[in-house]
């Protein structure tokens, strides 16, 4: 499960009412309430007062234009997603603002001349149907991959409606697969079946928000009427499906209990109905390839004389597991190095790829079952210091899509062959910014306890170490999420053109280093992970970098919350904080949106330890009047359904109750991200760039 992409987190938790419930402690607290009258006329009065300054600075148009061009630009990679022997993508540009499903022959997308064809306009859609319908993805039945449930969600939130969608014939299927409104998984068994985990009565939702009854649906008859395999518990943090497939013809449906954010239990669906599996709680059943279901490890873990450690990968013989779920016998596939870490994995025909970091530098791995059962490993041949994505692998061949990327060099994509590990650059992204000035280094801060904390700095070559350099410091630090280089042409043309310097910080939390880096800021040893991302800033400012005036950080999400923190704990190194789609109030956090399901992340103030520390760090607690705070920019969306604009608007409310500047704005639609569509997502970066040349340059002539 993941803070970014869970497709089932509460929706609808808060009631709008024209009171303003609210308690002596915190007066703030009927800016919860989502759709309110009171809180959106807040709202809007609160983004009419930031717009009158960041719209009135005379870089926002010119940022705005040069934001929309690179996001609209014609000649941005069309990501690819094999379905059945054809590549799909979803494309959005000026004239398909909602965007546009699409399909082409891999041959004419591997020659990088692609000839689309429109399978779905989503513009069009919305305009027939007068509804605001912003695309969440597909998910089509394997191997088949005729039929597929279209995704569509209202204005950007994570809740979706599903439609089922004939690929042949181009259209919804008449009294096809429907399934209403709400936060669900949603897997296909075969053509006729789905397995589907959503809220089938009314409050049939966890404590976090999530489903926890997973029920079989068949094809023609009503919802109604579909049948339970499994049921879980409110206090758990969700239950979901997932079926495997793998390309010799086998598949198995796992069901996947989350008693926590980390820890779930693993059910094989079997002819006598789910059978658990014995693998330890913090594992993830990742592909299956060869009949051989393939595990990432997050703890250590003996199983019978074998013993393996964390962060590493098994494989475990579909067949044994399902006359023997509870008595496994797993086989080593990869065991990581001391600075190596296993970030993904994915099946093709004959071979896994997985994509690991060695030193937070990419790498592409293929992994070969011998006859034996055991596993031979060679490395895909692309290029050094750089980010390694796996875009999409596939089933009915051993062809895999990679991304390729840094910090100066912009994407390619290279299509590539996992057994004959023969690569080819088909695409490469056209530079978008001028590079020619900048490098790119990574040095390393010491911590709180001496630990050596990497970070990636991106700056001129000629740069003076007088502590004038304008410096945007950005990190995650949570949920075992990597921070890795990436080209991003906004940040690029909008900051390093100006003279800007960018840096990424590799800080505990997340899992550049595997689950020990994550597991080391769990809970009330989270300290840690602030203390990391204020030495990475101390040690620039001690560089002779940058300096607290020109200094600025930047975080969203999980990394909203370290913003907020280090602008609380260390008001005097920073000089502008950007806090996005964040959350702040952490003692109340667990009764915000999908809240309570981060327990196993944050802690929870119902235990008295673990309150006590979520009430040392929270933001929101902890704002104090006549502190010389930086003037923050804090945003949101309306229809972020998963942290919620909640903890954005009670901070900003805090600040004006305390005399404190800020600025604040919330986007109306876009779910928790930038904006639903890419002119909101350019008027969003617009603003964050022009609030960082203001609070971190000279003044525009």
């Amino acid at each position: 499960m993941s803070i970014f992409f869970s497709s089932c987190l509460l929706a609808g938790m808060f009631i709008a009412t024209a009171s303003r419930a609210q308690t002596p402690d915190d007066p703030h607290q009927w800016l919860e309430q989502l759709n309110g009258p009171e809180a959106m006329q807040w709202v809007n009065a609160e983004n009419a007062k930031t717009l009158s300054v960041l719209e009135k600075d005379p870089r926002y148009d010119r940022f705005l234009r040069d934001a929309l061009a690179i996001l609209e630009a014609d000649d941005r990679i069309p990501y690819p997603s094999f379905v059945h022997g054809r590549i799909f993508n979803f494309w959005q540009d000026p004239d398909h603002v909602r965007g546009i499903w699409r399909h082409a022959t891999t041959g004419s997308f591997a020659a990088a001349k692609p000839e689309w064809k429109t399978v779905l306009d989503l513009d069009a859609l919305a305009r027939a149907e007068g509804a605001n319908w912003v695309w969440k993805g597909a998910v089509c039945e394997m191997p088949a991959g005729r039929r597929c449930l279209v995704m569509l969600s209202d204005g950007g939130e994570d809740a979706v409606s599903l439609r089922e969608f004939d690929l042949a014939d181009g259209q919804f299927v008449a009294h096809g697969f429907q399934l209403p409104r709400g936060k669900q998984d949603v897997q296909w068994q075969d053509r006729d079946t789905l397995v589907v985990g959503r809220e089938w009565s009314p409050g049939e939702l966890t404590e976090s928000g999530y489903p926890y009854v997973v029920k079989r649906v068949r094809r023609g008859l009503p919802i109604e009427s579909a049948t339970e395999i499994f049921r879980g518990k409110k206090t758990d943090v969700g239950v979901t499906p997932a079926v495997l497939h793998d390309g010799s013809g086998h598949s198995a449906t796992i069901i996947h209990r989350s008693l926590s954010f980390f820890e779930t239990e693993f059910y094989l669906d079997t002819p006598k109905g789910p059978a658990r599996l014995a693998l330890p709680l913090k594992s993830e059943v990742a592909a299956m390839v060869d009949g051989q279901l393939i595990v990432k490890l997050e703890q250590d873990w003996t199983a019978g004389q074998a013993s393996f450690k964390q962060g590493s990968l098994v494989a475990i013989d579909l067949a044994q597991a399902t006359k023997q779920p509870a008595f496994l016998a797993p086989t080593l596939v990869y065991a990581p190095g001391p600075r190596e870490a296993l970030e993904s994995v994915s099946s093709t025909r004959n071979t896994l790829v997985v994509e690991a970091l060695d030193n937070v530098r990419g790498r592409a791995y293929v992994f070969e079952r011998r006859s034996d059962g055991g596993w031979d490993r060679s490395i895909l041949p692309l290029p050094d210091n750089s980010a390694i994505s796996m875009v999409d692998t596939d089933l009915l061949s051993d062809a895999v899509y990679l991304d390729v990327a840094g910090f100066l060099t912009p994407s390619s994509l290279w299509l590539g062959n996992a057994r004959s590990k023969k690569l080819e650059r088909i695409i490469s992204l056209p530079s978008k910014f001028d590079a020619s000035r900048d490098v790119v280094e990574q040095l390393e801060a010491s911590s709180s306890d001496g630990t050596r904390i990497p970070y990636f700095i991106v700056r001129p070559a000629s740069i003076r170490l007088d502590g004038s350099n304008p410096t945007i410091v950005n990190a995650y630090g949570g949920f075992q999420v990597s921070s890795t280089p990436y080209y991003s042409a906004v940040m690029g043309r909008l900051w390093l053109e100006q003279g800007g310097v960018f840096v990424l910080a590799n800080i505990r939390g997340g899992g550049e280093f595997g689950p020990a880096w994550h597991d080391a800021g769990l809970k009330t040893r989270r300290q840690i992970v602030y203390d990391d991302f204020a030495a990475v800033a101390r040690d620039l400012i001690a560089r002779g970098i940058t300096s607290a005036r020109h200094l600025g950080i930047q975080g969203g999400s999980n990394g909203g919350l370290l913003m907020g923190v280090e602008m609380t704990q260390h008001p005097e190194l920073f000089n502008a904080v950007d806090i996005a789609v964040p959350l702040l109030d952490m003692l109340r956090y667990e009764k915000i949106q999908a809240g309570a399901s981060w327990v196993g992340e944050y802690g929870s103030v119902a235990v008295p330890e673990e309150r006590a520390f979520l009430a040392s760090i929270s933001p929101y607690a902890n704002l104090k009047r006549g502190v010389p705070y930086p003037e923050p920019l804090v945003w949101t969306t309306t229809k972020d359904d998963r942290v919620g604009p909640q903890h954005a608007r009670k901070f900003a409310a805090r600040m004006a109750e305390l005399g404190l500047p800020y600025l604040f704005y919330e986007v109306v639609e876009g779910g928790h991200g930038a904006g639903a569509n890419l002119k909101e997502t350019a008027k969003t970066k617009a603003m964050e760039f022009t609030y960082f040349a203001r609070k971190l340059m000279a003044s525009s002539k």
